[in-house]
């Protein structure tokens, strides 16, 4: 497969608002399979409204090398490139002495090759001097290509290209001029949703792509060809069941994988949307994501079939899965910025309250025996969230923090019958079956 990472020399240095914008330019003439190094949701929905086809996360610390070959393998059937935009700068990982889950391992581990984004706005032979520092930092990591951000003009444009003709062995593939109205919108947690099956959101950013040599980049692109994995990295299961997932601005942060792990275990994932006040369907299990509930905590108070559905269907039984916003839906209320306070499921004894950042993080989560869907089960995610719980009684809690912060003292997942909410976006692929306690639970309200 041919195909190129899209990395940064740092944070902030335009590599999100760049990549959106090749691939959106080269899916009117080819089908391009769009990536995201790293725990991140808005970014793929960028991906995915440029280019139709669904962006998916590879990230090195929820699921191993071989995982995230397996991942690229599956999306990319039938696509003629894959683009893969990086995470922070490019060798930023857990610490500052390992490449472990950043954005270098990722690229070796796939076969890539990497093109650099810097932010050029007031350097002209210092970024000769940046560019050669990442070539030589780590040999193993293909930097074929850089496109230089921000430039003024032509004189500065100039200055730039002598020194790096000069000094650099790695070739100029763009240099984007500073473009108004081509910034990307942010809010709390990062950058605005946008619907993903639009493309019109992300169309401005294509004007980036003015400045890039087109031939270039496809010519990085077709320098190597990697090799991913084939088959299904899911455990099969013939459940023949139903999930109900909200999907909308309140609750739009899932993993691909999770879903894709619930069909291969035999169920059927339907969508609604709370938000356009719809009912709460008929399944055998309800799975809330992330997202942004606080924003719109007046609309979803408002809907009560969706809620109280939520909470007779927890109290029959059934499961009941939230992450993080889910499981702020899951609680007694919402207690906004402002203090209001908007009534919500009632399936747990505690409030979300709105106030301080928590991650983003890393999370490795034990199930403990408490746990009515994965006892004992080590599973991976990420938690990043601006609300803590506020409980009524001490509660019950079904994972142990390994790492990350959860709800209460280490703890994460709060239980109610079948039901577990957490600040925890886990992924499916850190674990050898996450579908088997819900597969299980599902038989056996059924009995």
């Amino acid at each position: 497969m041919k195909g190129a990472v899209i990395a940064g020399a740092g944070s902030g240095v335009g590599k999100t608002s760049i990549a959106t914008g090749l691939m959106h330019a080269l899916s009117k003439r080819m089908k391009v399979q769009p990536f995201k190094i790293g725990p991140d949701f808005i970014d793929p929905m960028y991906h995915t409204a440029a280019t139709g086809r669904r962006s998916r996360n590879l990230d090195t610390f929820m699921v191993p090398g071989d995982g995230i070959r397996g991942i690229a393998g599956t999306a990319s059937k039938g696509a003629d490139i894959c683009i893969v935009e990086g995470v922070r700068g490019l060798y930023e990982g857990l610490s500052g002495t390992s490449e472990r889950c950043s954005t270098a391992e990722a690229a070796k581990i796939l076969g890539f090759p990497v093109i650099l984004v810097l932010d050029a706005r007031s350097l002209t032979r210092s970024a000769a001097a940046i560019i050669n520092g990442f070539s030589s930092f780590d040999p193993g990591v293909d930097i074929r290509g850089v496109i230089l951000n921000n430039v003024s003009g032509k004189q500065h444009e100039d200055k730039l290209r002598d020194a790096i003709g000069r000094y650099c062995d790695v070739e100029i593939v763009g240099i984007v001029k500073r473009h108004k109205g081509c910034e990307l919108k942010n809010r709390h947690l990062g950058l605005k949703t946008v619907d993903g099956s639009s493309a019109d959101e992300v169309s401005h950013l294509e004007a980036l792509t003015e400045d890039i040599d087109m031939d270039a980049f496809m010519r990085v692109c077709e320098s190597c060809e990697a090799e991913f994995l084939e088959g299904s990295p899911y455990s099969k299961h013939d459940c023949g069941a139903r999930a109900a997932v909200p999907m909308d601005d309140a609750y739009c942060f899932y993993y691909e994988e999770n879903l894709e792990c619930l069909r291969a275990a035999g169920i059927d994932v339907v969508g609604f949307s709370p938000l356009a006040g719809d009912t709460l369907p008929d399944a055998d299990l309800y799975y809330l994501g992330g997202g942004y509930p606080e924003l719109f905590a007046s609309e979803i108070s408002e809907n009560r079939d969706f809620l109280e559905g939520l909470r007779n269907a927890s109290a029959e039984g059934k499961p009941v899965i939230g992450e993080c916003g889910g499981l702020m839906t899951m609680c007694e209320a919402i207690v906004d910025s402002e203090g209001r306070r908007h009534p919500m499921a009632g399936i747990f004894a505690a409030d979300a309250v709105m106030g301080g950042k928590h991650g983003p993080k890393y999370t490795i989560s034990e199930g403990t025996y408490e746990n009515p869907l994965f006892p004992g089960m080590t599973v991976r995610g990420h938690e990043f969230h601006y609300s803590e719980l506020e409980l009524r009684d001490e509660g019950r809690f079904g994972f142990r923090m390994e790492r990350g912060q959860g709800i209460l003292d280490g703890m994460d997942g709060l239980v109610s019958r079948n039901s577990i909410g957490s600040y925890s976006h886990a992924n499916a692929l850190s674990t050898e079956d996450w579908a088997k306690g819900i597969v299980d639970r599902i038989y056996g309200t059924r009995s």
